[in-house]
């Protein structure tokens, strides 16, 4: 995130008392309520009869949802990049750009906050541990900020600090960014979210669990060692706490920055990605659910991706994977029927929709089964199909009575695999996604349950 001038924001301290986040909460729906007043006076006086929702999200509320929650952190920051993803096709353009600035990063803590919460973990002599310890740090997100250090043998590590008071704030942060959805309209009063806040804390927990990460980073690396496309950085344990996770550092350069790469090199690292989910969801059952491009580098010099942050790392149930491969078998033998069956048998399509609007859904399922079973590469650079899906999908969402919501086991490995669908969408990738997608079914078939396979 940087500035108007274009400088990166400065040291701005994390709200970490119960009382003053959610004093900050209130200042935010005092602004909101001031945003709606003077939008809804300027459109009246323009001779418009303006809907409450269209005052409510309006960008310059938006502009201050994403300022309060960036300042915020933790939970509220998190939500917010969720939803920015998840709903970047439904929500109106200007609303998507500023949401995004979620995604770029937050305010990182001011030095002397810093070094009060590594002296907690670490001790008061904290900084004799280092050759260097550089106070500026290289990302900062909705968790915690990542800074440079060297150890006094030589070793380069990156050393992430969780914010302070994030983790004792994640279930009342979690409350009250849905009650501000649930405002502005994008939770509908329809549906009983109940269920998705509670496992959406629970995630943030583990999330915040630092030395939980620390064994998921171990867990992955074993799994993908061997395997030349990817790069993960090691664990530090001595350096590792509740609250602070030290790993050897990564050279890479942000993912985006290959949109200029040749096609192949686009093709093949895309390649690489979609593989790694498939075999995450059908191999390994163990997924690392957080799509955020800064969860991604790349290295030019040896072609590798760089894969970091595995807080959001979790088990896939079995009867998830079970439910996407009768999904996705049904799609590769192009029956509509089967495709429709499946969809409501697993829980991604609910039945009062397919009974309400059944014309609307089979020609949604059509544009997909002609996308999937299309010969030869997928172009993702192409999405004129996504504008036709949209279309149906918005006419089907406004009858609230069949809004649906899927298992939330589904809904975390969806994220993964529309944000993995977003990233090589921003590269313009072409990739053969109906051969990969048949050989890792036909490979689940010859797997037994539980068996991790070897890397390629």
């Amino acid at each position: 995130m940087t500035t108007k001038s274009g400088q990166p924001p400065a040291g701005r301290p994390v709200p970490s008392g119960r009382l003053s986040r959610l004093s900050a909460f209130g200042r935010l729906a005092g602004g909101v309520a001031g945003g709606v007043v003077a939008e809804g006076a300027r459109r009246l006086a323009a001779g418009e009869r303006p809907r409450m929702g269209d005052l409510l999200l309006t960008p310059v509320n938006a502009a201050r949802v994403a300022d309060q929650l960036s300042h915020l952190r933790g939970a509220a920051m998190k939500l917010g990049q969720m939803i920015s993803m998840d709903a970047g096709d439904i929500l109106p353009p200007e609303l998507t750009a500023i949401l995004a600035r979620l995604r770029e990063g937050a305010h990182h803590m001011p030095p002397r906050q810093l070094d009060a919460v590594l002296a907690r973990e670490w001790g008061t002599g904290w900084r004799a541990r280092f050759a260097h310890f550089q106070a500026h740090p290289i990302a900062a997100a909705s968790i915690g900020q990542v800074h440079r250090a060297r150890t006094r043998d030589g070793r380069d590590l990156a050393i992430k600090v969780q914010y302070p008071g994030v983790r004792e704030s994640i279930d009342a942060d979690v409350d009250n960014v849905a009650t501000l959805l649930r405002i502005t309209g994008l939770l509908p009063r329809e549906l009983d979210f109940a269920p998705l806040l509670i496992e959406a804390k629970r995630q943030l927990h583990e999330e915040a669990d630092y030395r939980r990460e620390g064994a998921m980073l171990e867990r992955f690396g074993t799994l993908l060692a061997g395997d030349a496309r990817f790069a993960l950085p090691a664990l530090v344990p001595e350096l590792t706490t509740d609250h602070v996770l030290a790993m050897t550092f990564v050279q890479g350069v942000p993912i985006e920055t290959l949109e200029d790469a040749p096609q192949e090199v686009r093709d093949r690292l895309v390649t690489s990605l979609i593989a790694l989910v498939l075999r995450e969801l059908f191999d390994w059952g163990l997924m690392q659910t957080d799509p955020n491009f800064a969860n991604y580098r790349w290295q030019a010099e040896t072609g590798r991706l760089v894969l970091l942050d595995f807080g959001a790392a979790r088990p896939v149930p079995a009867e998830t994977a079970h439910a996407y491969r009768a999904l996705l078998l049904a799609g590769l033998s192009g029956d509509r029927d089967a495709v429709r069956e499946a969809a409501v048998t697993t829980g991604f399509l609910g039945e009062a929709a397919v009974a309400r609007h059944r014309p609307l859904v089979d020609r949604m399922i059509d544009v997909v089964l002609g996308e999937l079973n299309r010969a030869g590469p997928f172009d993702f650079g192409d999405r004129a199909f996504v504008a036709a899906l949209r279309e149906q999908g918005m006419t089907m969402a406004a009858d609230r009575a069949t809004w649906h919501l899927p298992p939330i086991e589904t809904l975390f490995v969806q994220r993964k695999i529309s944000g993995t669908a977003l990233l090589a969408a921003r590269l313009k990738a072409c990739v053969d996604v109906r051969t990969m997608i048949a050989d890792a079914l036909g490979r689940e078939q010859r797997t037994a349950p539980g068996t991790v396979q070897p890397t390629h």
